[in-house]
């Protein structure tokens, strides 16, 4: 890729779909918080691209917004985009390449190109810069992202045959089209991460960039000095035990199982919260709560900065997916505080190798196996201890670590492991 690094430091640039100040979702927040430590503790270089979608600007043009110190370039998305240029946009390349040109980073970081297009890494890789490419989910391999069916149940696949595929998709031709250049596209990155070896597993056994990919876990936002204080305050208030759900009322999520188990329930000896993580706060609306067993509220989506305020008011966290997810960052931010668990045994959520003061369930079990393990929480509601997790400052020093190995040894990286 030629001699990178004639300048002082180490410039990178994130690629994502969103970034501040725009951030919704798991990815984004793991980018952000990579980004963040990288230029507070190691004195990188951050530049950014991401996408938005305004009628009031042209087609494509691009925007240019600075939060914290990174300068995020955002390309604007005109409507009507057809079915293939929502993961190979031959426009959106032009303007990657343009700034990556005029940016000049030494190392690029490819996170979710969900409406980007996955022909970014060829742009960037064409202007001369290596790309360390992030998998967060099955988008690479799966048009409906997350390995679900069309009837909301998991597919199973484990080395997954686009063949297999046929009674999934709506096109069969175009979804092939769509399986083979994505592989070819995620193959000329220098470097595949994911964040569990399951998703590893999966994806390279599927075909995606084999023999390229490393385990590169997500970091953990340890809680604050005053989170063992809120908890405490919120206990003595109100002694009943708190289950908390973050998910959503969607199948995917579980929603339906656990309302059927605590609507089921035989005691109402707790309390209930429901985070509505929607933007436009409407995913609870109209929707029937009043059935479950316990005292149930619903509480607004919080950020990073507010999650201690909000793990501090529960003392058991659902994680019900129905599918198999790549990490289940949700399950180790309330381990790391001392929330314990009820959760499916879904993917790579089930690497964070905790057993005591963790529930599992199999995915699409009855009911009332859900209502057992939340009996037993009940029965036994005495505090857990913090668990102590891989944090965003290790996750930060290790991405430095991959990024001497591309770069090669004669580059200087600040803090590589």
């Amino acid at each position: 890729m030629g001699d990178r690094m004639s300048g002082p430091g180490l410039h990178v640039l994130v690629v994502n779909v969103f970034f501040a100040p725009h951030t919704y979702g798991g990815a984004t927040i793991v980018a952000e918080a990579v980004a963040g430590r990288l230029r507070r503790d190691h004195g990188v270089t951050v530049s950014a691209i991401s996408v938005m979608s305004r009628a009031d600007l042209a087609p494509y043009a691009v925007l240019r917004a600075e939060r914290d110190g990174v300068v995020n370039h955002l390309i604007n998305l005109p409507p009507g985009r057809s079915y293939a240029e929502h993961y190979r946009n031959p426009r959106v390349a032009e303007r990657i390449a343009m700034l990556t040109r005029q940016l000049a980073p030494d190392i690029a970081h490819v996170h979710c190109v969900q409406e980007i297009g996955a022909d970014a890494i060829g742009a960037i890789r064409g202007a001369g810069v290596p790309v360390i490419l992030s998998v967060h989910d099955f988008w690479w391999l799966c048009e409906r992202q997350f390995m679900l069916r069309p009837d909301g149940r998991y597919c199973g696949q484990h080395l997954i045959r686009i063949e297999d595929c046929r009674g999934c998709v709506d096109d069969f031709a175009r979804a092939q089209a769509r399986f083979e250049a994505l592989g070819a596209a995620a193959g000329a990155a220098d470097c595949v991460t994911y964040p569990s070896r399951f998703a590893r597993a999966l994806c390279e056994a599927s075909g995606l960039a084999p023999g390229r990919g490393v385990v590169w876990s997500n970091g953990v936002r340890a809680p604050g000095p005053d989170f063992a204080a809120l908890q405490a305050a919120r206990r003595a208030r109100d002694p009943r035990p708190v289950f908390g759900f973050v998910g959503g009322p969607s199948a995917m999520k579980g929603w339906p199982l656990i309302q059927s188990a605590f609507s089921g329930a035989g005691r109402s000896d707790f309390r209930g919260l429901l985070v509505d993580g929607s933007m436009d706060g409407s995913w609870w609306t109209g929707r029937n709560i009043a059935a479950l067993r316990g005292d149930w509220a619903v509480c607004p989506r919080f950020d990073q900065a507010g999650m201690d305020a909000f793990y501090a008011e529960i003392d058991v966290l659902l994680f019900l997916s129905q599918w198999k997810e790549t990490f289940g960052l949700t399950i180790r931010e309330a381990l790391a505080r001392g929330i314990r668990v009820i959760q499916t045994d879904s993917g790579g959520t089930m690497e964070h190798g905790v057993r005591e003061g963790v529930e599992v369930v199999p995915m699409g079990c009855d009911p009332a196996i859900l209502r057992g393990a939340v009996d037993r929480m009940l029965d036994d509601p005495s505090p857990m201890a913090p668990v102590a997790m891989h944090d965003v400052g290790a996750q930060a020093r290790e991405f430095l670590g991959l990024a001497q190995r591309v770069l090669g040894a004669d580059a200087k990286v600040p803090g590589a492991a």
